[in-house]
């Protein structure tokens, strides 16, 4: 239930962004979800898209450097301790959060958090013997 995500390494100069997301609307790849991590030289932009094999097609063409990586993605009570709670079921499976990054869609209420996790197939069992079943790109589509 994992959900794959593309990072896009780009230089960290003007325009660099822009470029990104020209291409992926030029060939008809709509963003889903979209965090940039930066540093001094490059930058890189993480992306969940509704189509990820078009999206990387595109960019391989175009000779930027992308990677895939598996996610997790969880809705959130948009309250104050809805990512708490979250967090402490993670905690107690003792999951591994390397990142995360959240964003909002569909109903009223909710926010979704995608997390990259040291071991994705590990933590998706433990989180799932706690009763916490990972969105699939589609769920958070239809939301």
């Amino acid at each position: 239930m994992s959900i794959r995500q593309l990072s896009v390494f780009l230089e960290n100069r003007p325009g660099k962004l822009f470029e990104l997301t020209a291409l992926l609307a030029e060939h008809g790849i709509d963003m889903r979800a979209l965090s940039i991590a930066e540093t001094t030289d490059f930058g890189i932009a993480r992306l969940i898209v509704d189509d990820a094999d078009k999206a990387a097609q595109v960019l391989k063409e175009a000779r930027c450097i992308a990677r895939f990586s598996d996610v997790l993605a969880f809705a959130v009570p948009d309250e104050p301790g809805g990512l708490h709670r979250l967090l402490s079921e993670f905690n107690a499976a003792q999951v591994n959060i390397e990142y995360m990054y959240a964003f909002l869609q569909g109903k009223e209420g909710r926010a979704y958090m995608i997390f990259r996790v040291t071991d994705t197939a590990a933590s998706e069992k433990a989180l799932l013997a706690r009763g916490l079943k990972p969105l699939t790109l589609k769920e958070i589509e239809s939301a």
